[in-house]
């Protein structure tokens, strides 16, 4: 048995379910009445992690948004790891918005939850590595304690607990 377990606080989105859930939303505005004879479309990136939303205006672009949003959670995306762009106006009387993905921690974010977990005085050790904080601790207790922690306070970006070890 070891002597010290670890696990890693990080946030990783799985690109496969994006894709699914863009198929899916793309499908529902083909067959929707409201979007017929509309340019209204969903495209994704995947070398480049980023969606694209083009419509004809911005309350079609709104109702293209929510039908991703839907089909994103429904496939366990979380929704705080999507970076909005701004609305911008397209060729062609279109919108248009970008969508990116968080991937890893922020620095600013993973020092405030190092913080959190050192001010918390449980005897676990965190650093960063990376894009992702590392957790470790004699006592698996410890650990279940700090994951607690961390889930009770809202950092505004979405954390996955990974490497329970």
């Amino acid at each position: 048995m070891a002597d010290e377990h670890s696990f890693d606080i990080g946030c990783d989105v799985d690109f496969q379910e994006v894709l699914n859930a863009v198929n899916q939303a793309n499908k529902e505005i083909e067959q929707r009445f409201d979007f017929k004879s509309s340019v209204s479309k969903i495209d994704f990136n995947k070398g480049e992690k980023e969606i694209t939303i083009v419509s004809d205006n911005e309350g079609k672009l709104k109702s293209v948004h929510e039908i991703l949003l839907s089909k994103l959670v429904k496939r366990n995306v979380s929704t705080k790891a999507l970076i909005f762009g701004n609305i911008e106006k397209s060729s062609g009387n279109t919108v248009r918005q970008k969508i990116t993905f968080q991937q890893g921690i922020p620095q600013d974010k993973a020092k405030e939850i190092v913080k959190l977990i050192k001010d918390s005085k449980i005897k676990v050790t965190a650093s960063i590595n990376e894009d992702k904080v590392r957790v470790k601790g004699k006592k698996i207790d410890d650990l279940q304690e700090v994951i607690k922690l961390v889930k009770s306070k809202d950092f505004g970006i979405e954390i996955q607990f990974s490497n329970y070890r």
